[in-house]
């Protein structure tokens, strides 16, 4: 089976909004379209029409196109049942361990409250493809909004529990800022060392850092490793829950 082709389309300051293309069936969904002329202008570049909406939360600079894209083109909204009330026109509600096909293409949905309280994830198997909105970030998390710590850890150890190869769709290019912050925990991590030096080439030229390969942010983000021994150690809690060790760790950024 052919893997999605993915369309990267930058939107407002810093969003990056996602058209997952599945050349099988010519569907096309777009994944959180902060507004909606970059999409039109994408569709029209690459000569694709559009079939769904998928949103990963609530946020306005996730679902501001919304009723544009989904007046003109008449395709259904699809996102998270528990914010339903906060999506317009939502159309299909799907949460935790439901799946839903785009074209030949099927996702698996997670559940991950934290940065909302109705926080979703799509995971697409067949493409490597985690449409993760705002929970998890290259070298990243959101910020806690509306969860818990114990909620925002749990969401982020099912993430990490998926393949190595995934390729981590994020809704923001934040990865420079995050990993200045990552090296102030961890800061005799190669691997993060080289990562930073990576991302900091990629930005020199312009080019986005997204999407993140998951088998590496299982070894450079701190937020993915809130349970490490050596990551514990360095914000002097060695031992403790990490889902305390999280909260902390998150505190950290918040003042960054």
């Amino acid at each position: 089976m052919a893997k999605f082709e993915i369309e990267l389309v930058p939107a407002l300051s810093d969003n990056y909004v996602y058209l997952a293309h599945d050349a099988e069936t010519g569907a096309t969904a777009v994944i959180d379209p902060a507004e909606a002329d970059p999409v039109l202008a994408a569709l029209e570049r690459k000569g694709w029409k559009l079939t769904h909406i998928l949103n990963t939360h609530h946020h306005l600079d996730h679902i501001g196109g919304n009723a544009e894209l989904k007046e003109r083109f008449g395709v259904p909204i699809i996102g998270p049942r528990a914010d339903s009330a906060r999506i317009p026109g939502l159309d299909v509600e799907v949460g935790d361990g439901d799946t839903y096909s785009v074209g030949s293409q099927t996702a698996t949905v997670f559940d991950t409250p934290g940065h909302t309280r109705g926080h979703i994830a799509f995971w697409f198997p067949d493409s490597d493809a985690l449409f993760c909105g705002d929970t998890l970030f290259v070298l990243g998390c959101g910020r806690m909004f509306e969860g818990t710590p114990e909620q925002f850890w749990s969401s982020l150890t099912k993430l990490r529990s998926l393949p190595d190869s995934a390729r981590v769709y994020c809704g923001h290019e934040y990865t420079q800022s995050n990993a200045r912050f990552a090296l102030s925990v961890e800061k005799d991590n190669a691997d993060l060392q080289a990562k930073a030096q990576q991302v900091d080439a990629l930005r020199a030229e312009g080019r986005p850092t997204v999407p993140g390969i998951l088998g590496e942010e299982k070894k450079t983000n701190p937020f993915l490793r809130a349970d490490v021994p050596s990551v514990q150690e360095a914000v002097g809690m060695a031992g403790q829950d990490p889902a305390v060790v999280f909260a902390e760790i998150r505190r950290r950024k918040d003042s960054f």
